[in-house]
Order: C-alpha cells, then sequence, then structure tokens
C-alpha cells in the first residue's frame, strides 16, 4: 500500500475565538497543511460552534486546506454554503442521514473533495459501498461534540482495519480526537495520515510555539510509521 503524506491539521475549536483570523495565520506559518473546522449545530452533537459565514472570513487568512468537518443533521442543505465559504474538504457523518451516497456525489458536484466520518461506536461496514465515493474517511477517536476528550484507544485497530479495507484506493485517512504526541505514533502505524489536534496545538500561543507543536506531533507521527 502507498504510504499517504503525513498531514496535520489543528482544530481551530481550541483556538482563541476573540482572534481566530491571527490564530489560523499563526498555525499556518507554523507549519500545519489543513486547517480543520468543525461545525456543530445542537442537535447532531450537543454543542454549537460557527457556521459557513465564519468560515468564509477566514479563509483570506490562510491557503492551507480547509478540512470542513460537518457534526450537522440534515448536512444536504447546507453543503454548498459551505462550499462557497471556501471548504477544500467536506466532511459528512455517515450516521446524520439516510442517503449518503447523495450527500457525497452532491460534495463532488460542487467541486470539493468528500468525506465521511464515522463516530466510535459505527462499524466500518457503513462505509463499504461508498469507497469509491469518498476521497477521506474520518475516524473519530472520542465522541464528537467537544474538545479535550481523552482518546479511545479501540479506535486504533478500527483505523487498521480501515487502512486494509482502504487498500491502494486515493483516499486519506484522518484521525480526530485526542491526537498528541503520545497517541499520533499509535495513529499513524495504524495508517492515519491527516492527524486533527486541537487542545494539544493551541495550549500555546503564537508561531514559535505552534511550531515546535506542530513539528512534535509530524515527528511523532513519522516515528510511529517506523
Amino acid at each position: 500500500m502507498t504510504a499517504r503524506s503525513i498531514r496535520i491539521a489543528p482544530s481551530i475549536l481550541a483556538a482563541d475565538f476573540a482572534r481566530l483570523g491571527e490564530e489560523v495565520r499563526d498555525v499556518t506559518e507554523a507549519g500545519a497543511e489543513w486547517i480543520h473546522l468543525d461545525v456543530m449545530d445542537g442537535h447532531f452533537v450537543p454543542n454549537i460552534s460557527y457556521g459557513p459565514a465564519v468560515i468564509q472570513s477566514l479563509r483570506k487568512h490562510s491557503d492551507a486546506v480547509f478540512d470542513c468537518h460537518l457534526m450537522i443533521a440534515p448536512a444536504d442543505p447546507y453543503l454548498e454554503a459551505f462550499a462557497k465559504a471556501g471548504c477544500d474538504v467536506i466532511t459528512v457523518h455517515a450516521e446524520a442521514g439516510p442517503h449518503l451516497h447523495r450527500s457525497l456525489q452532491t460534495i463532488r458536484g460542487l467541486g470539493k473533495k468528500a468525506g465521511v466520518s464515522l463516530n466510535p461506536a459505527t462499524p466500518l461496514s457503513m462505509i463499504e459501498n461508498v469507497l469509491d465515493d469518498i476521497d477521506l474517511l474520518l475516524i473519530m477517536s472520542v465522541n464528537p461534540g467537544f474538545g479535550g476528550q481523552k482518546f479511545i484507544h479501540s479506535q486504533v485497530d478500527k483505523i487498521a482495519k480501515a487502512s486494509a479495507m482502504i487498500g491502494d484506493r486515493p483516499i486519506d485517512i484522518e484521525v480526530d480526537g485526542g491526537v498528541t504526541v503520545e497517541t499520533a505514533p499509535l495513529v499513524a502505524k495504524a495508517g492515519a495520515n491527516v492527524l486533527v489536534a486541537g487542545s494539544a496545538v493551541f495550549k500555546g500561543t503564537g508561531v514559535e510555539a505552534y511550531r515546535g507543536t506542530v513539528a512534535g506531533i509530524r515527528q511523532a507521527a513519522l516515528a510511529g510509521r517506523g
């Protein structure tokens, strides 16, 4: 299987909301290739974050990939708005609607990369029939809704099985939840290549602090790969 490049995707859910634009610029300058955008509706998950208008306002602050994780239900009515806001990858939850194919086809029809996310208790069988319709698989290693949660170790085996299922398909495997320098080697060894980190990245402030953290997570992931 071809090794996919390691990418670090700081989640701005853990950033300082009073200066989001500066935070996005800083983590991009610090070496993050992706910016992870957690969109929550207070319905599918027990929290509310932000919507397309905030993302659109942030787009001018970074040329990094905008990785939009929609924790909303239904998602379909809002896909076009997030595409227009400047998202490059739009991920929907397999659990959030009855017509997953339709959602993915809509995202690709908008010219964006399509992703599917699975909650910790959701089996991989949910995505067996959509592998040709996705560009990214997001494995949640915490239950979605809040930052700063403890990593669920059973998801490492799930990542490994997902990697085997995907094989040589050009699909990124992303992991979100509790990613630190301690857990990064585990998920990278299992096959994840896009690592979402919120609290672990934004525990400091400023480019130099973020640069050290981003580099540390990347080095830990690469070490995990051997």
